[in-house]
């Protein structure tokens, strides 16, 4: 197996297909017009800070370019630029988004809390493909007594709840549609 060079990432293509390339390379091709606008050592930065997150952070050497692309534009609005990929327009998008989740634990009961998390992750990104302007979840506290099997409220309780408030939050926050909707939870 050939080593990449320290500065190169292997990019998946949409098509399946894998591209050894610079991480500033890549940077520069995604960025198009705008890196007209923005500093050169600006997308330098960017493109470190890209590649130092997937090499030293995850401990990958192989992503796709869609995660390259929020990875590099999440940066890019942490150095104060509005930098965002060109996406095939989208229905128009519902302003409110609720999740009951009691009724998903009654639901992925069996499986307790593993189940719970997955199929929650996967109905939260359902509805976030949909482009609300707001997300409710409701039901927590019940959800949580029913995956934990208790009919008060302990310290097992409490941690799972924790557990499932930080879970959103990650799948929020790692959304491709990052910060541009309000999630509350109830």
């Amino acid at each position: 197996m050939i080593q990449l060079h320290t500065d190169c990432l292997v990019f998946e293509t949409s098509d399946g297909e894998a591209i050894p390339c610079s991480a500033k390379d890549v940077t520069i091709e995604l960025l198009g017009e705008a890196a007209r606008h923005i500093q050169p050592h600006i997308i330098q930065e960017a493109a470190m800070a890209a590649l130092h997150y997937f090499k030293s952070d995850k401990g990958r050497t192989v992503v796709s370019v869609g995660e390259f692309t929020m990875a590099l534009e999440r940066i890019l609005r942490g150095f104060g630029y509005q930098v965002a990929p060109t996406l095939p327009p989208v229905k128009a998008a519902p302003t409110h988004a609720e999740t009951d989740l009691s009724l998903l634990a009654q639901k992925t009961a069996q499986g307790k809390e593993r189940v719970f998390l997955g199929a929650l992750r996967d109905h939260i990104h359902n509805q976030l493909h949909e482009g609300p302007s707001v997300l409710r979840i409701r039901g927590l506290r019940d959800a949580v007594k029913k995956l934990v099997g208790a009919r008060r409220w302990g310290r097992r309780c409490q941690k799972l709840n924790d557990q499932v408030v930080e879970y959103l939050r990650n799948v929020a926050l790692h959304h491709p549609r990052g910060a541009k909707f309000t999630l509350m939870i109830l």
